[in-house]
């Protein structure tokens, strides 16, 4: 099993698709749009639903990322869409040239919150806000981290 972040968006996934595989460098891109199957008759979608992402994978580096339109005509089930802090992508790297290359990339059109830098925490650590509202944290040594503050605790 896996845990995948599975991000949704207001009718422009096919955008951050595009970016996010350049960015990524993407080795997998898997889309399938509301048009690609066929439509119920009796609950046909408006015309300008049908081009928006039904579902979407992105594959980089051992990492996996899916995505989503949220249909207008659904809002009544799903609700608005809103951008929020309570979800980030974290890519935990031991290459830090990688890296590096990554948090470059993601943050063309975005916000660097903290630069890449060496913490306490990490030789290589840093975050930022893409183009497209999403928070990603970039670290060269999470696990090692974890496993060093962990064996000092016992």
């Amino acid at each position: 099993m896996s845990a995948i972040a599975y991000l949704n968006f207001d009718g422009i996934a096919e955008q951050v698709i595009e970016f996010y595989s350049e960015a990524l460098n993407a080795n997998e891109v898997k889309k399938v749009k509301f048009e690609d199957f066929p439509q119920d008759p009796n609950y046909p979608l408006p015309e300008n639903e049908l081009n928006m992402i039904m579902e979407s994978s992105i594959e980089f580096a051992g990492g996996k990322i899916m995505m989503s339109d949220i249909l207008p005509s659904m809002k009544m089930v799903t609700g608005e869409l809103v951008k929020g802090n309570n979800l980030l992508i974290s890519l935990v790297i031991d290459d830090k040239q990688k890296l590096e290359e990554y948090f470059n990339n993601l943050s063309v059109g975005g916000n660097v919150m903290m630069p890449l830098s060496h913490t306490p925490w990490s030789s290589c650590f840093g975050i930022l806000i893409d183009k497209f509202g999403v928070s990603w944290k970039f670290n060269s040594d999470a696990d090692k981290f974890l496993d060093r503050v962990i064996s000092n605790k016992q």
